[in-house]
């Protein structure tokens, strides 16, 4: 297949990016336990069948105490991943919900509930830039950087990487392409960690503010005036892509 300029040519200097999947497992391992420890005293102090915490979260979540509920929400959303793929809307709406809100006031539910979902979930996209990492060092898998199609998105990519990590992380993409290209790219780690957080911020303050207001089932609208991003986003984006695509065939 045809190779482009923006071809990944160092691919035999694959490895030497400093991230350890193996170093990156032990530090969220021990983040985990730290949540799941007290969540699960908690649960048995509170008498929560540990069953029903695990079949429905989002339930066990809107009816436990305020520290459980947190914990529970930390957890959940610290594991819902590409490789993973839990609803996080429903969730973020559970825990969001004027009657079991975490505050007492929009602002401070919103706060709370953004905050804590987007470091939770920053973790989770961490599993994924590592995993993606670990995988495009086998010489194999990264040959697809020489593929017409992948250069192409790996150059759209590199134009924006940061607004457009937030804008995927924002609007609710069942597949997050643009993680796996910021690990092909090698983007910054502190950079990748950063529009995580805040793009998954807005989203769960979105989702948050919607549901103290209009009750259970502000998640879905909130969700459908996210859709409606998604397309206006998608068509801009799109139209970018083809735009870069363009160029690359010409130059």
């Amino acid at each position: 297949m045809e190779k482009l300029s923006t071809e990944i040519h160092d691919i035999d200097l694959i490895g030497q990016d400093n991230l350890s999947l193996k170093r990156w497992i032990g530090v969220y391992g021990t983040c985990l336990l730290a949540l799941l420890i007290p969540a699960i005293v908690l649960a048995v102090h509170s008498k929560i069948s540990l069953i029903r915490l695990i079949r429905s979260p989002a339930n066990s979540a809107a009816s436990a105490g305020t520290m459980l509920k947190l914990l529970i929400f930390a957890i959940y959303m610290s594991i819902s991943s590409t490789f993973i793929p839990l609803p996080t809307g429903v969730m973020v709406s559970a825990v969001a919900l004027r009657d079991f809100a975490p505050a007492a006031t929009l602002i401070g539910t919103v706060v709370i509930v953004a905050s804590i979902g987007a470091a939770a979930t920053t973790m989770a996209n961490l599993n994924d830039f590592h995993i993606f990492t670990w995988m495009i060092r086998h010489k194999r898998i990264a040959k697809v950087h020489s593929t017409k199609f992948y250069s192409r998105a790996l150059e759209w990519f590199s134009r924006r990487p940061f607004t457009l990590l937030m804008i995927f992380n924002i609007l609710p993409v069942p597949i997050d392409v643009v993680r796996m290209l910021s690990a092909s790219h090698r983007y910054p780690l502190k950079r990748f960690i950063v529009a995580n957080f805040v793009g998954r911020w807005i989203r769960y303050a979105i989702i948050a503010a919607i549901t103290f207001q209009m009750g259970k089932h502000g998640w879905i609208v909130a969700l459908a005036l996210l859709a409606v991003a998604i397309i206006i986003s998608g068509i801009k984006i799109g139209g970018r892509f083809l735009h870069s695509s363009s160029t690359v065939r010409n130059d």
